[in-house]
């Protein structure tokens, strides 16, 4: 089991907990933060922009990540959506064993 944190933001809280619910009813995410506004300052297409995003924290499995990925692409509003996935290497072995469980693939 490879554990992953991923992040992402969107525009509003709206778009954000759309897409965590999405991810957790798919069961390929274990849990979906949905943490506090933020300033971003960023370059897009040429020009510096500003913006309040939501950041999301998603804990997933590295099985997972394509299916992620595919769902982000289709419930993001943005054309180029951030999605980057960090490593965890080392975790409370208890909560690490839930995150694998609550991503398994139940049919």
């Amino acid at each position: 089991m490879e554990p992953l944190l991923i992040l992402t933001n969107l525009p509003d809280v709206a778009s954000a907990e759309k897409l965590a619910q999405i991810l957790i009813e798919k069961r390929v995410a274990a849990c979906v933060n949905v943490l506090a506004p933020c300033h971003s300052i960023y370059r897009w297409q040429g020009v510096v922009e500003k913006a309040v995003e939501i950041p999301l924290l998603i804990k997933t499995t590295a099985v997972n990540y394509a299916q992620i990925e595919k769902l982000v692409r289709i419930h993001h509003p943005y054309d180029v959506p951030e999605l980057i996935a960090i490593p965890i290497t080392l975790g409370l072995p208890s909560y690490l064993a839930w995150l694998a469980s609550e991503t398994e693939k139940h049919e």
